[in-house]
């Protein structure tokens, strides 16, 4: 129960990796809010998880919406502790060519994905500053790390996922607020079953440990990083994905 009596924010937790997340922190004995999009998924999470679980309609491109969601939980549980940014558009964006890249989407990618994570950062701040401490945990990816093809803005808003993290745990650590990220591999969620089974092979035979990823293979290294055994661990990147790429 390394997260016991802790209060953790998880974006996009509906589904996939952020349901994962939520559902490991909350096992660890946190209490978790759900900052979901969709109503339909944020509320079945937060009821499968059970009495722990709180879901909180957010949308992480408005800056609004994210500060109204943080209010929200530190009135009702007189905190937060705990932020994993990771909710991103990570769903049906591959295949093209940096060229063929439709402009509004680049736009919207990059939105969501970057200023998103910077939002939510800015909209926990001041109750962990309050605090006196604070745990925040980005979900970048390892496609910055490799320069992964025929996704350039998704790898340009993960790269500068990373990017902020490094500048954020500079900024916040004279308040005691750690700040890090993962890098997952190509994982399997519902979010990935659009990738095609080319680049699926190419994660699965070229990792050092060969085979598919899937979301219980990160809970582990979020969990710990948002416990009190990384109170000296900051503003870095961990790669998750099987020794695909080394940083």
């Amino acid at each position: 129960m390394r997260l016991a009596g802790k209060v953790v924010v998880v974006t996009g937790a509906g589904r996939g990796l952020g349901r994962a997340f939520a559902a490991g922190i909350a096992a660890e004995g946190a209490r978790v809010c759900i900052a979901e999009l969709r109503p339909d998924t944020g509320q079945r999470a937060a009821d499968e998880i059970g009495e722990s679980a709180l879901f909180v309609q957010t949308d992480v491109s408005s800056l609004e919406s994210v500060e109204s969601m943080a209010a929200a939980v530190a009135e009702l549980w007189g905190g937060i502790d705990g932020l994993v940014n990771n909710a991103a558009i990570a769903e049906g964006v591959g295949g093209k060519r940096f060229n063929e890249l439709d402009p509004d989407t680049f736009l919207r990618v990059l939105d969501v994905n970057a200023r998103g994570t910077w939002q939510a950062c800015r909209a926990v701040y001041p109750y962990m500053k309050a605090r006196g401490r604070g745990k925040i945990v980005n979900i970048a990816s390892d496609t910055p790390l490799w320069g992964a093809p025929l996704l350039l803005h998704y790898v340009a808003s993960k790269g500068a996922v990373i990017a902020m993290t490094r500048s954020l745990a500079r900024e916040m650590g004279p308040d005691r607020i750690c700040v890090n990220a993962i890098a997952p591999g190509l994982t399997r969620t519902e979010a990935t079953e659009s990738v095609s089974r080319e680049r699926h092979e190419t994660y699965e035979r070229g990792r050092a440990i060969p085979g598919p990823q899937y979301p219980a293979d990160l809970v582990g290294a979020v969990t710990f990083l948002l416990s009190d055994e990384a109170d000296l661990i900051t503003g870095q990147v961990l790669p998750v994905n099987g020794g695909f790429v080394f940083n």
